[in-house]
C-alpha cells in the first residue's frame, strides 16, 4: 500500500508541476501566447464579367406614317353598304369595291396590311377620330367646311352626282321635284348640294334641284334607295355610279336626266390626329399619282364602273 501512494504522490506533483508551467509562474506576471499570424491577404474576388450593353428601345413614332409603317397596319375607314365603291358580304366576310380596292393598294405600296373600320358618316367627317382608325377611304369630297377638320390628299377620281325616281313615276324633269320628297345621305355632299351651301375648292356648278324640296336624309345611300323603290320618297340624289349600280341589281328606280355636278373625292386624315399626318398625306399623294400614272386607277374605275372616271371632266 506504501509503495502505492508513494507512486501516487511522485505522480500527482508531476502534474501539477506540469500544469504550473503550463499555467503560469508563481512571479503572478501572465505569460504571453504567441500572437496568431496575421492571415494570407485574401486574392480578389474575380471580377464579373462586363454587362453586355442592352439592346435600345426602338424610338417612339413622331408621325402617324411612322406609326403605320411600325405596325404594318394601316387602319382605314369606309363604308360596308355603299356598292360599288365599297360593300361587305356578311355570308362571305369578303370586302369587295372601287374604294376597297384603292385602299389595298395603298396600303400594298406602303408595305401594310388594311383593318377595315365602318364608322357612320356624320361621325367620320366630323373629325377628331381620337387614333381610332388612320384614314378614309370612302370616296369623300373635299369641302371648305370639312377641310377645316380633316386633311385631304390629291383626288383620286372624280364622280358625277345624279338623280333617280320611281320606275313608275310621273316625273320627268329635275324643275318637277318642287315641293317633292328627296333623299339624300345625311351631313353628305348631296344634302350640302340640296340645301346650296355646298363649296368644293376649285369647282363651280349650277344649282338645278328647286330650293323647295322636302329634304329626307339617311344613314347611308342604300337605305334612300330601299325607300326610293318602295315609293316612300319621291326622288333620291347620289353618286351616279351608286344609283346605276342599284338599278343593275333590280330596284325599281331610274335615272333622271343628266348629272347635276361632278365631285372630287379624295382620301381623308384627321386634323386632330394624335400623331402628324402631313408626311402621310405626302406619301399617300405620292402613292395615288403613282397609281395614275402606271394606269392602276383607270383599270380598277373601269372594272367597277366600266368608265374611267380618274380624270376630272375638263381634262
Amino acid at each position: 500500500m506504501r509503495t502505492w501512494k508513494t507512486v501516487a504522490s511522485a505522480s500527482i506533483l508531476a502534474v501539477t508541476a506540469v500544469f504550473a508551467v503550463g499555467c503560469g509562474s508563481s512571479g503572478g506576471s501572465t505569460a504571453q501566447s504567441a500572437a496568431p499570424a496575421p492571415a494570407a491577404p485574401e486574392s480578389a474576388a474575380p471580377s464579373a464579367p462586363a454587362a453586355e450593353p442592352s439592346e435600345a428601345a426602338p424610338a417612339e413614332p413622331t408621325t402617324l406614317l411612322e406609326r403605320i409603317q411600325r405596325d404594318g397596319v394601316l387602319r382605314v375607314s369606309t363604308d360596308p353598304a355603299y356598292p360599288p365603291q365599297s360593300s361587305f358580304d356578311e355570308a362571305t366576310g369578303e370586302w369587295a369595291g372601287f374604294d376597297i380596292d384603292v385602299a389595298t393598294e395603298i396600303a400594298n405600296r406602303l408595305g401594310t396590311t388594311v383593318q377595315w373600320e365602318t364608322p357612320s358618316w356624320d361621325v367620320l367627317t366630323a373629325g377628331n377620330w381620337n387614333d381610332r382608325w388612320d384614314i378614309s377611304v370612302g370616296s369623300m369630297t373635299i369641302t371648305e367646311e370639312r377641310d377645316k377638320v380633316l386633311q385631304f390628299t390629291t383626288p383620286y377620281y372624280f364622280t358625277p352626282a345624279g338623280v333617280a325616281v320611281g320606275a313608275g313615276s310621273d316625273i320627268t324633269s329635275v324643275d318637277q321635284l318642287s315641293g317633292k320628297k328627296v333623299g339624300v345621305c345625311g351631313a353628305c355632299t348631296y344634302e350640302f348640294y340640296l340645301n346650296r351651301s355646298l363649296k368644293i375648292p376649285g369647282f363651280e356648278f349650277p344649282f338645278v334641284v328647286p330650293e323647295d324640296v322636302e329634304l329626307v336624309t339617311y344613314d347611308t345611300d342604300s337605305t334612300g334607295i330601299q325607300d326610293l323603290a318602295l315609293g316612300r320618297i319621291d326622288a333620291m340624289v347620289s353618286s351616279a355610279p351608286t344609283l346605276e349600280e342599284a338599278i343593275k341589281k333590280g330596284k325599281k328606280i331610274v335615272l333622271l336626266g343628266d348629272p347635276i355636278f361632278q365631285e372630287p373625292l379624295s382620301v381623308a386624315t384627321d386634323r386632330g390626329s394624335l400623331l402628324p399626318v402631313d408626311t402621310l398625306v405626302t406619301e399617300i399623294n405620292a402613292v395615288i399619282e403613282s397609281m395614275r400614272a402606271d394606269g392602276t386607277l383607270s383599270d380598277l374605275s373601269m372594272k367597277w364602273y366600266g368608265t374611267d372616271f380618274t380624270k376630272a371632266a375638263s381634262s
